[in-house]
């Protein structure tokens, strides 16, 4: 199976422009989303021509913000929305799907915002999320796919010293989130398979040609219950993918 994760930053912008061709180039057996920014029959209309694939869905209660979607070949034994902790389900952040293996959940991590004034909020919700992925984890295997808004390492952005400590995704204790989900055992495929991997990122701000000078942060994740990492032949971030301020990143098992 080929899994892809993409923030596309608006589903609705992003069928402008190369989107379906995409798809059906890249070919995923399951196509996680993140940052939808619609509701969920404005998803369904969006998606309605795509052919092979059963869509669902998780929108924010604000309308046109966050929002989550799952686009998977093989239809799933079930479908589960949020972690059942009020605060953190208003804003569609999170959706599970079970198979006969594993659970996959694709999730919007709550980013901190320039002035930090998220932090807190972000943090409960790393540690509310854990405990989550942990309780499915009792059942079966996790693959967790996503915005995680966190460079883990230094050489997950291009200028770690100008930001450490100094912007949101590199603050330490969003570093400290990170490690609690590695070291509860849901491991990092990409620095699994590419532990020294140099100026390989999946997010560029839209200022000052990022992108084109590959100036980025890695923040999209695939993370892998122990137990089954073995199954994950290759974990790859496809930068030539173009249409949002973030890349594709892909697994395949």
């Amino acid at each position: 199976m080929k899994l892809i994760s993409w923030n596309v930053n608006g589903i609705r912008a992003v069928a402008k422009k190369d989107f379906f061709e995409q798809i059906e180039r890249l070919n995923p057996d399951v196509l996680c989303l993140q940052e939808t920014k619609a509701q969920d029959d404005q998803v369904a209309e969006v998606l309605e021509n795509l052919e092979g694939y059963h869509v669902y869905s998780n929108s924010a209660v604000k309308k046109g913000y966050s929002g989550t979607a799952i686009i998977t070949k093989q239809k799933p034994i079930s479908v589960k929305a949020d972690i059942n902790i009020k605060e953190h389900d208003q804003e569609g952040r999170v959706l599970t799907a079970e198979y006969d293996d594993f659970y996959l959940t694709t999730v919007y991590t709550p980013n901190s915002k320039n002035d930090l004034s998220r932090l807190d909020d972000r943090q409960n919700f790393d540690a509310a999320f854990l405990a989550y992925l942990k309780n499915l984890e009792k059942t079966k295997p996790v693959i967790v796919c996503g915005d995680l808004n966190v460079a883990h390492t230094e050489i997950d952005l291009a200028r770690p010293k100008a930001n450490y400590n100094k912007s949101a995704g590199f603050m330490q204790e969003e570093i400290d989130g990170m490690n609690n989900f590695i070291n509860a055992g849901l491991l990092d495929s990409f620095r699994y398979l590419n532990p020294d991997k140099l100026d390989a990122y999946s997010w560029w701000s839209y200022r000052g040609g990022a992108r084109e000078n590959n100036v980025g942060w890695r923040i999209d994740y695939f993370l892998v219950s122990e137990s089954y990492i073995k199954n994950v032949k290759k974990a790859e971030i496809l930068m030539n993918e173009y249409g949002s301020d973030h890349c594709p990143v892909s697994i395949e098992i």
